[in-house]
Protein backbone atom coordinates (compact mmCIF):
# COMPACT_ATOMS: atom_id res chain seq x y z
CA UNK A 1 0.00 0.00 0.00
CA UNK A 2 2.91 2.53 0.68
CA UNK A 3 4.39 1.88 -2.72
CA UNK A 4 0.66 2.55 -4.33
CA UNK A 5 0.88 6.25 -2.13
CA UNK A 6 4.35 6.89 -2.98
CA UNK A 7 3.85 6.64 -6.82
CA UNK A 8 0.40 8.60 -6.57
CA UNK A 9 2.31 11.34 -4.36
CA UNK A 10 4.89 10.97 -7.31
CA UNK A 11 3.23 11.64 -9.99
CA UNK A 12 0.92 14.45 -7.92
CA UNK A 13 4.57 16.36 -7.91
CA UNK A 14 6.07 15.62 -11.45
CA UNK A 15 2.27 16.36 -13.00
CA UNK A 16 2.76 20.48 -12.68
CA UNK A 17 6.61 20.73 -13.75
CA UNK A 18 5.45 18.48 -17.14
CA UNK A 19 2.67 21.34 -17.23
CA UNK A 20 5.19 23.86 -16.96
CA UNK A 21 7.58 22.25 -19.66
CA UNK A 22 4.70 22.47 -22.47
CA UNK A 23 3.67 26.38 -21.27
CA UNK A 24 7.70 27.59 -21.67
CA UNK A 25 8.12 25.15 -24.86
CA UNK A 26 4.34 27.10 -25.97
CA UNK A 27 5.94 30.00 -25.21
CA UNK A 28 9.04 29.56 -26.85
CA UNK A 29 7.03 28.70 -30.28
CA UNK A 30 4.71 32.25 -30.00
CA UNK A 31 8.38 34.18 -29.44
CA UNK A 32 9.52 32.33 -32.45
CA UNK A 33 6.44 33.02 -34.40
CA UNK A 34 6.91 36.88 -33.37
CA UNK A 35 10.24 37.11 -34.71
CA UNK A 36 9.30 35.43 -37.89
CA UNK A 37 6.58 37.67 -38.26
CA UNK A 38 9.00 40.76 -37.76
CA UNK A 39 11.07 39.48 -39.93
CA UNK A 40 8.75 39.42 -42.67
CA UNK A 41 7.46 42.74 -42.40
CA UNK A 42 10.89 44.15 -42.07
CA UNK A 43 11.32 42.61 -45.26
CA UNK A 44 7.92 43.86 -47.17
CA UNK A 45 9.38 47.19 -46.07
CA UNK A 46 12.59 47.23 -47.70
CA UNK A 47 11.09 45.22 -50.85
CA UNK A 48 8.74 47.73 -50.79
CA UNK A 49 10.51 51.14 -52.57
CA UNK A 50 12.62 48.31 -55.31
CA UNK A 51 9.68 47.22 -56.16
CA UNK A 52 7.03 50.45 -56.69
CA UNK A 53 10.89 51.57 -58.38
CA UNK A 54 10.76 48.40 -60.69
CA UNK A 55 7.32 48.87 -62.25
CA UNK A 56 7.52 52.17 -62.42
CA UNK A 57 10.86 51.78 -64.89
CA UNK A 58 9.26 48.66 -66.60
CA UNK A 59 6.21 50.49 -67.56
CA UNK A 60 8.40 53.19 -68.79
CA UNK A 61 10.77 51.49 -70.63
CA UNK A 62 8.10 48.89 -72.78
CA UNK A 63 5.99 52.28 -73.06
CA UNK A 64 9.15 53.84 -74.93
CA UNK A 65 9.45 50.68 -76.77
CA UNK A 66 5.99 50.56 -77.99
CA UNK A 67 6.04 54.13 -78.81
CA UNK A 68 9.67 53.69 -80.88
CA UNK A 69 7.68 50.23 -82.94
CA UNK A 70 4.80 52.66 -83.84
CA UNK A 71 7.48 54.79 -85.61
CA UNK A 72 9.07 52.22 -87.83
CA UNK A 73 8.90 52.67 -91.48
CA UNK A 74 7.57 55.98 -91.34
CA UNK A 75 9.56 59.41 -91.63
CA UNK A 76 11.69 59.02 -87.82
CA UNK A 77 12.59 55.06 -88.46
CA UNK A 78 15.84 55.97 -87.04
CA UNK A 79 14.11 57.56 -84.32
CA UNK A 80 12.15 54.16 -83.89
CA UNK A 81 14.98 51.73 -83.80
CA UNK A 82 16.73 53.75 -80.98
CA UNK A 83 13.84 53.79 -79.27
CA UNK A 84 13.21 50.01 -79.10
CA UNK A 85 16.75 49.44 -77.76
CA UNK A 86 16.47 52.21 -75.37
CA UNK A 87 12.80 51.13 -74.50
CA UNK A 88 13.62 46.95 -74.64
CA UNK A 89 16.84 47.99 -71.95
CA UNK A 90 14.76 50.14 -69.28
CA UNK A 91 12.35 47.51 -69.33
CA UNK A 92 14.68 45.47 -68.78
CA UNK A 93 16.31 46.65 -66.12
CA UNK A 94 12.92 47.38 -64.46
CA UNK A 95 11.92 43.98 -64.69
CA UNK A 96 15.50 42.98 -62.72
CA UNK A 97 14.01 45.61 -60.61
CA UNK A 98 11.20 43.53 -59.91
CA UNK A 99 12.31 40.42 -59.60
CA UNK A 100 15.09 41.45 -57.06
CA UNK A 101 12.59 42.90 -54.89
CA UNK A 102 10.90 39.36 -54.30
CA UNK A 103 14.47 38.51 -52.30
CA UNK A 104 13.58 40.93 -49.83
CA UNK A 105 9.82 39.03 -48.92
CA UNK A 106 11.74 35.05 -48.97
CA UNK A 107 14.72 36.49 -47.09
CA UNK A 108 17.40 35.48 -48.96
CA UNK A 109 20.48 37.45 -48.86
CA UNK A 110 22.94 38.06 -51.41
CA UNK A 111 26.25 36.03 -50.85
CA UNK A 112 29.51 37.48 -52.48
CA UNK A 113 31.78 34.26 -53.23
CA UNK A 114 35.04 34.17 -52.01
CA UNK A 115 37.94 33.72 -54.62
CA UNK A 116 40.40 31.25 -53.35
Amino acid sequence: MKIFVYTFLIVIFIQPITAQTKVDSLKNEILQMKLEVQEIQLGLKSGQKRFQSGVLVSALGYSVTIAGGLMLGRENDQLGQGLLVAGGLTGLTGTFLLVDSFNFLSGKKKRKKKIP
